[in-house]
């Protein structure tokens, strides 16, 4: 007897809101989500399902990727591949998937940076993986100041025109590299859709001038790391879960980072109390509330997380007094 067959939620697209890429013809939801970690070779492959099933039945239909995402490198793409092809392959022409490259893939000097070797193999492997003909949203993943720039847009100019990608975009980089970048791709004729930055409460360096560059060129922006790698949720109130980042993978994020930041995460706690919100719901409210964000790019390990972000689009306006509150907490 054969499993029952996924369907998707009928009502998912009255769920979401969605926001406009820059001036591209392009709508994003205003919820993405990142693979970057919980689909990796030894994560749970059934979770990993449940979680993008979760997503799109409530109108999430951009997912995140990039060739590294695992552990090991390349093994979310190679679970998402599997996903796809078993849940989603009728909804293909309804999903957003991107993929990046730009940080260490494989060894030697062919597997890192920006170069036009290293870009061509690694959508080439992506595609593979996922089993796909074509990425929605192929990015440079960070600057590579040794490489020439006309040389790593003129690459993703490249695969746009040979059908490998639809529309590219950049991430991480800083204002004036991403101006020069802009520049370079409008006189290719493949304008850059969007830019991904880190942005939230804790690290704001997009408003430094990015934010102004994007609105000014009609680039849409997709904010990663909104929670600060879970330090802007309630888990660390009361210490430190087992199970937490902070415990269990202290690469990106340690005890001594929260400690640091705890006494700031309680007062935005209290303002978000307030609110009616979660300071999770909160903080990912905060970034939507400019319209220049054209979404904000969650993760998840367990469905309920999901649903809980998803809240946060009922309410992200923010009063005068509420701003000056967070502003003077964040200080």
């Amino acid at each position: 007897m054969s499993k029952k067959k996924y369907k998707a939620h009928a009502a998912r697209y009255e769920k979401m809101n969605y926001r406009r890429t820059g001036n591209s013809g392009l709508l994003l939801p205003e919820l993405s989500l990142g693979l970057w970690h919980n689909f990796g070779l030894n994560d749970d492959f059934k979770n990993a399902r449940n979680l993008l099933k979760c997503a799109f039945d409530n109108g999430i239909t951009h997912f995140d990727l990039a060739n590294n995402y695992g552990p090991p490198y390349g093994a979310a793409e190679s679970t998402f591949g599997k996903i796809l092809k078993k849940d989603f392959r009728k909804y293909r022409d309804e999903l957003i998937i991107s993929s990046k490259a730009g940080y260490d893939m494989w060894d030697g000097p062919y597997g890192d940076f920006g170069s036009k070797k290293y870009l061509t193999a690694s959508l080439d492997q992506s595609l593979k993986r996922m089993n796909l003909d074509y990425v929605d949203i192929f990015y440079h993943h960070r600057p590579d100041y040794d490489t020439p720039l006309e040389e790593t847009m003129g690459t993703l100019d490249l695969m746009v025109r040979q059908g490998k990608a639809l529309y590219v975009g950049i991430s991480n980089y800083e204002p004036e590299r991403a101006a020069q970048a802009f520049k370079i791709l409008k006189e290719l004729g493949t304008p850059c859709l969007i830019h991904q930055p880190r942005y939230n409460m804790m690290d704001c360096w997009v408003e430094d001038g990015l934010l102004d560059l994007i609105e000014q060129e009609g680039v849409g922006a997709i904010a990663f790391s909104p929670l600060a790698q879970g330090t802007l949720t309630d888990k660390y109130l009361n210490g430190f879960p087992d199970d937490s980042r902070a415990v269990k993978d202290g690469r990106y994020l340690n005890t001594d980072q929260v400690n640091e930041k705890l006494t700031k995460i309680k007062a935005l706690n209290k303002i978000a109390l307030e609110r009616n919100q979660s300071l999770a719901q909160m903080a990912i409210a905060w970034i939507l509330k400019d319209q220049r964000i054209t979404s904000v790019l969650i993760g998840a390990s367990k469905t309920e997380q999901i649903l809980d972000s998803l809240k946060a689009i009922d309410n992200t306006s923010f009063s005068d007094e509420e701003l000056t509150k967070i502003k003077t907490v964040l200080q």
